[in-house]
Order: C-alpha cells, then structure tokens, then sequence
C-alpha cells in the first residue's frame, strides 16, 4: 500500500473516524437534549392548561349558584312566585333575564310540590323542564332536606343560602344544574322550611360557554366528547357529576411551544453543526425566559388574587387568611387587635374633586398607616374607604388605644391632591380576642358594630366593642323594621301641629307641622331617635311625603294659617323635589304663600348645586324657605349674606340661656337685628316664660313659638283652637 494511502487510512481511523463518531455522538445527544427540552416544555404547558380548564369548571357551580341569589334572596321574589298573574315578572327578573345576563341556559320555577311553575329554555321546546327533569329531582330533593334539617352548612357572607349543584348531562348535552330556594331576604316572609319555591338554573358546558372559554384561555379547537366517544386526544379534562361518574371530556388542542421551537432550530441545527452548542444554548435561554415568563404571570396574579390593586394592601381574603393566622397562634397570655377603619366624608371627595383624587388621598391614607404599624400587623383594605388592621400578640389594651389615636391624628392633616388641601378623618371600630370572641367572623361582626357605634357618636374616634352596643345595634333594627311597619300600616305615623304666634298681637299666624310615632309596644318615639335612621335606610323621602301631604290637607282646613314643614337634606337633594312640594300643592288647592319649609343650613350645602336648584324653583313657585335651628352647627351671621331664605328660626338652645351669665340676649339681639337689616322675618323657638316672651317682643323678635303658647297638637285641636280665639275677640 502506497504511504499515501497508509496516511489516508491513519487519518481516517484516528483522527476522522473518531471525530465523525464524535460530531454524531455529540449531534446526537445535543438531538436528544433538543427533543427532550422541548417534551418537557409541551407537558408543563398541557399540564398547566388542563389545570387552569380544572379550576374554571369548578368555579363555574359557585359562580352559578352566586347568580341565583342575585334574585332568589329576594322578597319581591318570594311574593312573586306565590301570586297568580306575575308571570311576565317572573320570566323577566328569574328566567330570561338569568339568560340575558349571565348566560344561563335555562331556568325553572318550582311550587312546594315540585312542579315546575315557570320554565325557560334557549331550546325553546314545549316543555323543557322534562328534559331536566331527571337530574333536577335528586338535587331539589337533597336542597329541601337541607332545608327541613335548617342546615347551613356552607352558608358565610357570600353564600346566603342553601343550594345543591351537580354536573352531569342534560339531553346529551354535559350541564351544570343549580338548585336555590326562593327566600326572603328581610326575613319578614314566613316560609315553611322544606316548602320552599326553588330555582333551577341550567348551563351548558357545550357551545358557546366552550367558545368563551376558548377564545379567553386560548384553548384551540376546544370541544366536548361524551364518554362513549373519546379519543386519545394530547389534552383532556375529565367531567365528573359528584357520584364520581364521568360525563364526558373537555378535548383540545394544547399549545406546544416546545415541539414549535425544535421545528424551528432543527433544520438550522442539521445544516450548521458547529452552531449546534451554541443553538442549544439559546434554545435552553429561551425556554428558561419562557418558564420564567410563565412563573412571573403566575406569581402576579396570584398576588392580584390576594391584594388590592390601587394600594398594593392585602384585600379581604388574604385579610381572613392573616387574622385565622393570628388567631390559631396566638399565644395564652397575649391578645389579638382587629380595627376596622373607615373614612370621613370621603364621599365628598370624590364627588368635589373627581375619583382620581379620591384614589390620591386612598393611597395617601395608606402610606400614612404603613408607617405607623409593625411589621407584624396587617393592614388591609377592604373596599372603597374601609380598611382594616389585624394587630397579633397584642400586650394591653393601651396599646390599641394608643395607636387608635395616632391613626385619628394623621388622619387630621391635610392631604393634598393636586393643589389641593382635603380634610378628612378616620372612625375606628375595635374587636380584641379572646375578649371579643376566638373566631374571626365574631371580631369581625363586632369591630363592625363598634365602628357603627363611634360613627354615630360623631365620627373621627375610636370606639372598643362593649356588649352594650350589640343591644344598641339590635334596638336599632328593630326601630328600622317597626318604622317601615309603620309607614306601610299608617295607623301609628300621626302629624301634630305646633302653633306659632305673633309677637306683636299675640295671636296665631301660623303652625309648624311635627311627625309623631306612636309605637303599639313602646309608645311614643321621639322624632330624634328614628328621624337620622330614616335617613340612614332611605325612609325619610317616603316619610316627607307623608308629612307634606297631610300638612297641605290641614293648610286647606286652616286658610288664615301658614303652615311650616320640615325637610331633611336627602330630600332637598332629590333633583324633583320642588315639582313634587308644587304637584301636592295643586292637589290640595292651597296658595304656595302659605306654604314654608323649614331646612338646616347643611341642607344648603350641596356642591352639586340641586339643593340651590330647588330652593330657587320653589321661591319662584312662592313658597317660603326658612333658615332652621340657627346659631348651632356652621352657622354664621355673615354666612346669612349668601343664603337664599325667608325668614330665621333662633335655636331653643338661645333662648333657654336667657338670665345666664354666657350672653345669649346679645347673641339673639344680633340676629335679630342682622335679620331685619337684610329684611327677613325671625322666630324664636322653645319660648316656655313670659319673660323669655316680653324679651323677645321688645328687642323686635316677629314670631313666638313654645310651650308658653302651645305644645305640639293634632290637627282637630289646633281647629278647636282657632274657633276659640275668634270667639274671644268675637266677644271683645
């Protein structure tokens, strides 16, 4: 052999063999690696995509079942289904609507013997309720055992009742079936447990519940196959009815990225061996970007699930997670804080300066309270302007009080939003375990009353849970129902008239129109206790109704007399106010002249100018405005420049100071001679002496209005009254 071809033979067995046994090798593995990369990658994201369908589907029976009450725990829904004739109601508010507006496929209606009074289906055929029938009897009989037992297992603040969800088919078709009762939400319905209506709500986890959750999870070619058909499809999810028994199969197309990538780099990696470390390099970088990607999206979403987005703070789940915490490891000698903070006049924020500004001052508050804390405690916040601060190992009382005053003490600075200086404040309610309870929706339910408590004591304080405020709580829902009892039966509910005379000629000019409350039990209730509840749960327009109408019937009987009527500010910043105070004029054919209402100067307040609006219209109508309670609160005399009224009413609590050493008579001689100057009329109230009446007289007051005179009486008295006055210079 040629030394040539020895040489060729040497180099091909020791230098070229083993290099292309070596670049296979090499190739090879970097094959293999490359194939495996990219398996792995496919099955984490099937994996996450089958789990992620999991979650979905089984949020759905909640997110279903959370629907129903929307319009189950309902007292106009409990009379509804009960009435002949509502029909049209029903299929509007229970069935097409449920359609409508959440996409339920179907909805039903059953009696207390279980037939179906109402039926709706998207199939549209004579009798859909048949075809749900089957898997509907089980759960409505399990929803009416639950019922019969009363057993509330489940119940919590956002599941207010008993239901019973299965997923199975219906009609061949895989289905999430959701029974509800129909109950009231006041409470003030009697319902047999067990006899309840029920609502039957049905959706389809075909058609275009699958092209939702297809096109907003990225699920490709996303279908549902039944058990008999399945195939061995790349991703699945099992559907199974509680039994266990599996209806069928949610089937797609998974995302690849893996397989995408290798189809990419493969030929590239064929044609360039010597670029294959360096492909693979930046295949194992891009797929650790991917990954990290994924881990990223997933670690911010689960921290959305467990913040508030504006501030950053924990919200309300994460808030409960925290104070179980607290609670299951607080150690036998220490104490557990729950401040529930929540605040003040916030909503005029908002309303003068816009939401954004609202969010300033939020994220303001909330940096103001981060510094004030440990790093121990929870601050969360719950929604809008309530925020609440978990306290663990907490040592004395003393020390929640102390902090509780810090917080109120920031609060009192100004904020300042855009140029702006906002003051606001902050009410504190306070729960302490193990005083208060060991569980956290009893601390929670009590720091709740406990902010009520100091809210209604004034606002911008703190106030510590005393079992005094649960009876507080309690005797105020009951004055709440007993009133709206009141206001439906109109037996109780009486106006009296409280005479009002002239200071000159000492007789009657007028009377001021008094609601009074006879209660069946507790007798007479004072105006003062029920009148701010009625403002608080949106009674008090029904009730100044009621007041403006019987007072322009008694203006009618009395034509000499004006009749004065009280307003609340709810009222005056109703944008038809004045066309109703005109509409009840015209119905009972009285002079607008003789008409006046009496309202507080925060009743002029409005910096959404209807209040002014009003006020302007009913002057111009001749209904006379007059200025309540003057002297308390903001009021000023150089505040009277710029207030549209009538006539000047000097609060009680002046005149009772007369022949004190405090000044009252200057204060009341002003007035009156600020009034005069600006050509308003005055009247003084609570005049109880002929003292107080002499003085009042010859400093120029022109009206009187007191127990000297007359206490409030009912309508027939004020007549007897007057007859006997003109009787009396009759025989003069």
């Amino acid at each position: 052999m040629p030394p040539s071809s020895l040489r060729s033979a040497r180099f091909l067995r020791r230098v070229a063999l083993p290099t292309l046994v070596g670049i296979g090798a090499l190739g090879g593995l970097v094959g293999m690696l490359l194939a495996w990369a990219g398996h792995e990658a496919d099955e984490i994201a099937v994996s996450r995509q089958v789990a992620l369908a999991n979650v979905v589907i089984g949020n759905l029976r909640d997110t279903i079942a959370h629907n129903q009450e929307s319009v189950t725990v309902w007292d106009d829904a409990v009379r509804a289904v009960r009435q002949d004739g509502a029909a049209e109601w029903i299929d509007y508010n229970l069935g097409s609507w449920m359609h409508t507006y959440f996409g339920h496929d179907g909805a039903y209606v059953l009696d207390a013997a279980d037939e179906p009074i109402y039926q709706f289906s998207t199939g549209m055929t004579e009798e859909p309720y048949r075809d749900v029938q089957v898997v509907a009897a089980p759960l409505v009989g399990t929803l009416r055992q639950l019922l019969r037992e009363g057993d509330e297992t489940g119940i919590s603040d956002r599941i207010l009742s008993q239901g019973a969800a299965d997923l199975t088919t219906v009609g061949g078709r895989p289905a999430v079936v959701s029974a509800k009762p129909i109950v009231s939400d006041t409470g003030e319905i009697e319902q047999t447990p067990g006899t309840e209506y029920v609502h039957i709500a049905v959706r389809y986890l075909d058609g275009d519940f699958l092209e939702l959750l297809g096109r907003d999870y990225m699920f490709d070619d996303l279908r549902f196959e039944g058990e008999e058909e399945a195939t061995d499809a790349a991703a699945k999810l099992p559907l199974l009815s509680d039994s266990g028994e599996t209806v069928g199969h949610l089937v797609w197309h998974p995302y690849r990225p893996g397989a995408a990538v290798v189809d990419k780099v493969a030929p590239v990696a064929a044609a360039v061996a010597g670029l294959v470390f360096l492909l693979i390099i930046g295949l194992l970088f891009m797929l650790n970007l991917r990954s990290r990607k994924l881990l990223e999206r997933e670690a911010r979403m689960k921290h959305l699930a467990h913040h508030d987005p504006l501030t950053e703070l924990p919200n309300r789940a994460l808030f409960h997670e925290r104070l179980d915490e607290a609670l299951r490891t607080r150690p036998v000698d220490s104490l557990v804080g729950v401040l529930y903070l929540d605040l003040d006049h916030f909503k005029q924020v908002n309303d003068t300066l816009g939401h954004p500004a609202g969010d300033a001052v939020i994220n303001e508050f909330a940096t103001r309270l981060i510094g004030l804390i440990r790093l121990s405690d929870t601050l969360a916040r719950l929604g809008g302007d309530e925020f609440t601060i978990v306290i663990p190992d907490l040592k004395s009382m003393e020390d929640v009080e102390a902090l509780s005053s810090r917080i109120i003490d920031t609060v009192r600075q100004p904020f300042d939003v855009d140029g702006h200086q906002v003051f606001i404040g902050v009410t504190v309610g306070i729960a302490i375990a193990p005083d208060d309870g060991d569980t956290r929706t009893e601390l929670c339910r009590k720091a709740d009353i406990a902010l009520y408590h100091a809210k209604s004591s004034g606002r911008s304080r703190y106030a510590i849970f005393g079992s005094e405020m649960d009876s507080m709580l309690r005797a105020r829902r009951d004055i709440e129902r007993d009133l709206r009892r009141a206001l439906r039966g109109g037996d109780q509910l009486a106006v009296h008239y409280q005479p009002l005379f002239s200071a000159a000629t000492q007789k009657i000019i007028g009377v001021e129109a008094l609601l009074r409350w006879l209660h069946p039990t507790n007798g007479w209730i004072s105006p003062e206790v029920f009148i701010p509840i009625a403002e608080d749960t949106g009674m008090i327009e029904a009730i100044g109704e009621f007041v403006l109408r019987d007072s322009c019937e008694a203006a009618r009987r009395w034509p000499t007399l004006s009749v004065a009527v009280n307003v609340s500010a709810i009222e005056l910043r109703n944008p038809a106010f004045a066309t109703k105070v005109a509409a009840r004029l015209l119905e009972a054919g009285v002079d607008p002249r003789r008409l006046e209402l009496e309202l507080t100067e925060s009743a002029l307040t409005d910096p959404n100018g209807v209040c002014d609006q009003n006020v302007k219209a009913l002057r111009a109508l001749g209904v006379r405005i007059a200025l309540d309670d003057f002297g308390t609160g903001f009021s000023s005399l150089g505040r009277l420049q710029k207030l549209e009224v009538d006539r000047i009413k000097i609060d009680r609590s002046f005149i009772h100071g007369f022949g004190k050493a405090n000044g009252d008579e200057a204060i009341v001689l002003a007035i009156v001679e600020m009034a005069r100057a600006r050509g308003l009329k005055t009247t003084a109230e609570g005049v109880e002496t002929p003292e107080q009446s002499g003085h009042l007289t010859q400093i120029g007051c022109d009206d009187l209005q007191g127990f000297l005179y007359s206490r409030p009486v009912p309508a027939d008295e004020v007549t007897a009254l007057l007859k006997r006055s003109t009787t009396r210079q009759l025989s003069a």
